[in-house]
């Protein structure tokens, strides 16, 4: 498993994993694979936190991390992570979030949030994100909107998420 930088030459094969990793899952409008062209357009758009994992030189999966603001701050969302489902359950979705997130704190970032399963998450790190005052612009159960702290010496920030606005939400 190798897992690196996505380039220019991988958009096709990841515009793939995504639509196929959305495919059967419960809460996904169909439309994952279309967000990730749109964000790479986007001012929110960092290359170096947009990654895929290789296996045998097969692309089968891919993490997105995007700018967001929370109140003055600016933190990342983890939005969409896709693993091809034959490949799913073998630990290439978490070695995706914690390659990235490594990332994320070397470029300076302190919090990443996501929404997500309960049951997931958590085991990289993230922990319900009212517990750090931040809390989504939108209506959903607090279990599964989380944030992750990724420096230790990080600030206390707080407020409301503001996401890039090709998330189209307001």
């Amino acid at each position: 498993m190798t897992i690196r930088t996505e380039q220019p030459a991988d958009y096709e094969a990841v515009y793939q994993v995504v639509k196929n990793a959305f495919k059967t899952a419960g809460q996904s409008d169909g439309s994952e694979q279309d967000l990730v062209n749109a964000l790479r357009q986007s001012s929110a758009f960092i290359p170096e936190l947009s990654l895929v994992c290789e296996i045998h030189g097969k692309i089968v999966g891919h993490i997105l991390f995007t700018k967001l603001q929370i109140g003055e701050h600016t933190a990342l969302a983890l939005a969409p992570l896709s693993v091809l489902p034959e490949y799913q359950r073998q630990g290439i979705g978490t070695s995706l979030i914690l390659n990235g997130h490594k990332t994320a704190k070397s470029l300076g970032y302190s919090y990443s949030v996501v929404l997500g399963s309960e049951k997931y998450y958590p085991r990289t790190g993230y922990l319900p994100a009212e517990k750090f005052g931040i809390q989504p612009c939108f209506e959903v159960p607090s279990k599964n909107f989380m944030a992750c702290k990724l420096c230790e010496n990080a600030p206390t920030i707080s407020g409301i998420v503001k996401y890039a606005a090709e998330f189209g939400i307001s």
